[in-house]
Parts: structure tokens; sequence; C-alpha cells
């Protein structure tokens, strides 16, 4: 069974101050993943992680988000160099607990057309998964027709490696329990945006270039696999096979087995 987790940049740095690691969440996350791989609860398992004060504070100075580009390869280079410093630190946790990590870095491997249409080939994900290895790609900057390069958020890399995959789980984690409602209760499950539009917002502290949890929940309707949004206590509890948090199924959601998870 394959299953995707994303950190939240949020969660594994101190978002409000640039490239600022937060290693106790980030050794937590890792101790989590370490737990579930190495005994055996998930088979398959691609991490994706967002930028966090990494690269969200590199392409906000530059004026770069998921649909503003720049063709300055100094700027270029500054976002994506970023985030593969934060990359190497998120492999090196999971090194140390024996997690097999390898890095995959989307700016080398996709690319948006002038419709902002996404290519972004997964058969080395698939083949490093069929090895044994953990795949761990993250947000990065993406050449696109027209544009020079934009942002590619670490959301959109999970709803494409869910699909390309054929992914039966998805997880996000957050700096928050789940979607909250206007009371900030966790909301237990969501099938349509109309259910929350009034109540989400941004993302909370610092820069975000890649569209806060309203972009989150809108992506994750649109999965053929169930999606939950969960806190960093939650994550070995997604992992061994729970629903944490707020449950995300959209129209084309179906249950394992095929069944219709509407039913």
């Amino acid at each position: 069974m394959t299953v995707v987790l994303k950190l939240g940049g949020s969660v594994i740095t101190e978002k409000d101050r640039p490239e600022t690691l937060d290693g106790a969440a980030l050794n937590a996350a890792a101790d989590a993943i370490a737990d579930a791989v190495v005994h055996g609860d998930v088979s398959e398992l691609v991490v994706v992680h967002g930028g966090g004060s990494f690269g969200h504070h590199h392409a906000s100075e530059a004026g770069v988000s998921t649909t503003e580009g720049t063709s300055d390869a100094a700027e270029a280079i500054a976002i994506h160099g970023a985030m593969t410093t934060l990359n190497k630190f998120v492999l090196s946790r999971l090194h140390e607990r024996d997690v097999p990590a390898v890095p995959v870095h989307p700016l080398s491997a996709g690319a948006r057309d002038e419709a902002g249409n996404l290519d972004l080939p997964l058969s080395q994900v698939a083949t490093m998964l069929g090895e044994g290895f953990v795949p761990v790609l993250h947000g990065d900057v993406l050449a696109t027709a027209g544009e020079g390069v934009t942002v590619l958020s670490g959301d959109e890399i999970v709803t494409t490696a869910a699909e390309e995959l054929d992914a039966e789980r998805v997880g996000l984690c957050s700096t928050v329990p789940g979607v909250l409602d206007a009371n900030d209760e966790v909301i237990p499950e969501i099938t349509a945006f109309e259910q929350v539009e009034s109540v989400l917002g941004g993302s909370g502290a610092g820069e975000d270039v890649t569209g806060g949890m309203a972009g989150k929940v809108t992506q994750l309707l649109g999965l053929g696999a169930p999606a939950s949004v969960f806190g960093p206590d939650a994550i070995s509890a997604f992992l061994a096979g729970n629903q944490p948090g707020t449950t995300i199924r959209g129209a084309d959601c179906q249950a394992p087995g095929g069944t219709d998870s509407r039913r």
C-alpha cells in the first residue's frame, strides 16, 4: 500500500524566522516515520515537505508565487537552494533512524506549460518505492513557460504523487489538529468546499506563497483517495492506518477496495 505523507513547512521550521529549523518537531516526525517504516506499518511511503521559513522566505523576497514567476537565475537558485538545504536536514534525521530516504528535487524533474498545467513525471519515484527506498520530495521552483520559474507547492506535489502512484492514503501534517471551524473545533469530515469556505483563511505565521489551508482543502477534494489533515502529534496514528484530524473525501474518492466512500 502506497502512502503519501506531507510534513508542513510550518511544522518542521520556525516559519516567522528565516531559515530556522524546528529541530525538536523534525526529530519527533522522523521518529514516527522510522517507527512505521522499520516496523512495517507502511510498505511504501512517499514523504513530501513544505518550505516553511526556508523556501517561503526567499520566494516572498523575490515576489515569486505559484502564479508569479522570475527569470532571474540568482533568485531561482536562492529559493531552490534553501529548499535543498531543508531537504538535507529532513534526510539527515531520517538516516539517523535507519530510514532509507532518498531525495527527489522537482526543479530537475518537471515543468509547467503556458496554461499552467503541471508535468511532473514520477516514474523514478515509483521505481524507488519498488526498490525499498523512501523518496523525499519538497516544495520547489519549477520552470514555467512565459514566467521563468514559479513556485511548486508541496500540496500540489502531494496530489500529483497520490494520483500518479495510485496512493491509497494521503496525510498532511499541519500545525493545527485538523481543519478548524469558526469555534476552532476540528471538522471531522469535509466532502465539499462549500462546507468550509466561510471559515478558511491563510496559513498563520510568516509568509506563505502557496495558498494556505484553503488551497490544501481544494486540492485534496480532487483526489481519488481519502486524505487526512492533522497535527504533529497524530503522525504515528495516521501511519498506523487511522484517520486523525479532518478526513477530506471528494466526489471521486473511493474507499479501499474500490467501493464508493460516500456510502
